[in-house]
């Protein structure tokens, strides 16, 4: 039989280890349903399983002569050199952003062809591009 003393340590390092696998586990899981993945036009377009009504990120480069700007809109195409997807957003856009630059938006698709941006991301020098638009448009471009 264990003493009283060793019981009471064992309880307490139980509930303690609990308590750290419940709150990881929530912090993983409300991690999980916020993350929002960067797609490609190709990925939005190879993609069976699109829920439309979640958010997401799409990006690529902002196709040249494609920019428009409207009264409270401003519609564009991103591309992948292989792929295009139209893009509308109502509001103000990064000073850097610009035809022949990299774009992130983020919001809903409408369909495959058409998305609807809530937010778009451009918050970097003229000369940087994410490594994952990098990776992207090298493999596509050839």
């Amino acid at each position: 039989m264990l003493p009283k003393k060793v019981k009471k340590r064992a309880f307490l390092l139980a509930i303690c280890l609990s308590v750290s696998v419940i709150s990881i586990f929530l912090i993983l899981n409300a991690l999980n349903k916020n993350i929002l993945y960067f797609n490609s036009p190709s990925d939005i377009k190879l993609n069976q399983n699109i829920n439309f009504e979640k958010k997401m990120r799409v990006g690529g480069m902002v196709k040249k002569n494609t920019l428009k700007i409207y009264d409270q809109e401003i519609r564009f195409i991103i591309t992948d050199f292989k792929n295009e997807i139209r893009v509308s957003f109502k509001g103000t856009v990064p000073n850097l952003f610009a035809e022949g630059k990299g774009v992130v938006a983020e919001g809903k698709l409408q369909d495959k062809k058409f998305f609807i941006a809530e937010r778009i991301l451009a918050k970097h020098d003229e000369n940087y591009m994410p490594p994952e638009l990098k990776n992207v448009t090298k493999y596509n471009a050839k």
